[in-house]
């Protein structure tokens, strides 16, 4: 399947009151950290094993990335009034390199505004890395969350 090379139309998802979105973003989840996992080496990745249920109850707000309202992509979040954690970013494989991932983190950063901006992905994961470092994000913590899975720990100033 062929996708079109317009910019994604990036806006709030629902994936706890809206099954099929649920559906369609838990097959982006999946496929996305698929590859994720094979970057890094490791497939112990909870959104990676993560069902239609955790999706949908996960207390996250959530935009989406769509182009002719085919899914492409979502990123996720907590927030409170300092900081804005980016829980995760999920692109179709087929939609890599096509700026769907920059265009939700740009959103989510547009959305902090003035807060801090966290965000976290596998140590090996040099695709998420150099895009979060483009975006303005430094390294500041490495951790071994399990045995022999490392994190980089990302922020962005205020």
């Amino acid at each position: 399947m062929s996708l079109p090379s317009a910019l994604p139309a990036v806006t709030p998802v629902r994936p706890d009151t809206d099954e099929a979105l649920a559906r369609s973003l838990l097959a982006v989840q999946h496929a996305a950290y698929a590859v994720e996992a094979a970057l890094i080496g490791d497939d112990r990745i909870p959104p990676l094993h993560e069902t239609l249920a955790d999706l949908s109850a996960a207390p996250l707000r959530w935009l989406g990335a769509r182009v002719d309202g085919r899914l492409l992509g979502a990123i996720a979040w907590t927030e409170d009034a300092a900081v804005v954690d980016i829980d995760r970013l999920v692109v179709d494989p087929a939609a890599h390199r096509r700026g769907v991932g920059r265009a939700l983190v740009t959103a989510v950063l547009d959305r902090a505004g003035s807060r801090r901006v966290l965000v976290a992905t596998g140590r090996a994961n040099r695709p998420a890395r150099r895009l979060y470092e483009t975006l303005g994000f430094a390294a500041a913590t490495e951790e071994e969350v399990v045995p022999g899975l490392w994190i980089t720990r990302y922020a962005r100033p205020s």
